[in-house]
């Protein structure tokens, strides 16, 4: 197994070419046999091909597969073989793909890694109809595990995944909402974004075969870390660079979304935020000199700070739980760097 031996540097994540030997003929497998023409929007969506289905002219690296990372990582920590959690990773690795899927749909967003996103290219409806069609083959895929614990796993990711939809939903709900508050929005962050990496850490324990209380510490350190993965995608989200992120920067500022700087500067005192809910309470559509301004009021309000704080606290606390799961050393600091690289990245 290949291994990390420094925290990686601000704005790059650790290279674990042995996560993607892995995971990609088995995801691979997965995909194709979905019904041919889902199978071609999963395809372009991961990078894999052009529009037309014809192989990509130069290789596309399609996100840093975080979560299956984690679950075969969770699996070595417990002493198992990474083999064992690949279909936990593969798992989780289709259902990230179906809420990205579905999310550039919710939001609008016409770019995803660095291309047009799927639903901009073939539409809508084949958009949707993929994300459902993975969901159904990550069931399928932990279905077919040939050990006593499928079940188990199964039982895992539907609990996930509903607490997923909830976050989802009351992320939507958000939006219109006249008040958030920083305690519902890290709620809301655990569902959406929590529950499924931490479904990934408890994954490859489950196929490892862990016992519960490793298991119930694999899921937190994860949930916790999910949280803080929030905190920094929200950060890049008002600050980072589109040429780095392949997501549109400012956005969610334009849409005027509730994202935890936003709602840290909106519950905070002064000027700055003032002039902040006076600019999001407004009807009209806001342009870029609007973007621009509620940029920096955010930041002068405070909420840039809060949420790197609260980014810190997550990763401090996804640490100490994943004490309970008594991981071996190695797969400790592994997974401690992994966290690390999650919370200061720049895409």
């Amino acid at each position: 197994m290949a291994q990390i031996t420094d925290p990686a540097p601000v704005g790059t994540f650790p290279r674990l070419g042995w996560v993607d030997d892995l995971l990609n003929p088995a995801l691979r497998s997965a995909v194709a046999a979905l019904p041919a023409a889902e199978s071609r929007v999963a395809g372009y969506h991961r990078g894999w091909c052009e529009a037309d289905g014809s192989p990509m002219a130069t290789a596309s690296r399609t996100g840093k597969s975080v979560r299956p990372a984690l679950a075969l990582l969770s699996a070595a920590a417990v002493g198992g073989s990474p083999e064992l959690a690949v279909p936990g990773a593969v798992a989780v690795e289709l259902v990230h793909d179906f809420t990205l899927l579905h999310d550039d749909v919710i939001d609008g967003d016409a770019l995803r890694r660095h291309r047009p996103a799927a639903w901009s290219v073939f539409g809508t409806p084949a958009a949707v109809l993929t994300g459902d069609a993975l969901l159904v083959s990550a069931m399928r895929v932990l279905a077919d595990v040939a050990q006593a614990r499928a079940a188990e796993a199964v039982k895992e990711l539907v609990t996930a995944l509903l607490e997923l939809v909830e976050g989802q939903s009351r992320d939507v709900t958000f939006e219109t909402a006249p008040k958030v508050s920083v305690a519902q929005y890290l709620a809301m962050a655990e569902g959406k974004t929590g529950s499924l990496i931490g479904c990934s850490c408890a994954l490859g324990g489950i196929l490892a075969g862990a016992d519960g209380e490793r298991v119930r510490g694999l899921r937190e350190f994860g949930r916790r870390l999910g949280v803080a993965f929030q905190c920094a995608d929200d950060i890049l989200g008002i600050w980072g660079r589109t040429a780095r992120s392949g997501k549109p920067v400012g956005a969610d500022l334009a849409a005027r979304k509730k994202s935890l700087p936003v709602v840290a500067a909106l519950s905070g005192e002064g000027t700055a935020a003032e002039r902040l809910r006076t600019l999001y309470a407004a009807t009209h559509p806001l342009d870029e000199r609007d973007v621009a301004l509620a940029r920096e009021l955010v930041e002068e309000a405070g909420g840039r700070e809060a949420a790197e704080q609260e980014a810190r606290r997550q990763v401090s606390a996804a640490l100490r739980a994943l004490s309970w799961a008594r991981p071996t050393p190695d797969t400790y600091r592994q997974l401690r760097d992994i966290a690390w690289a999650m919370t200061h990245r720049e895409s």
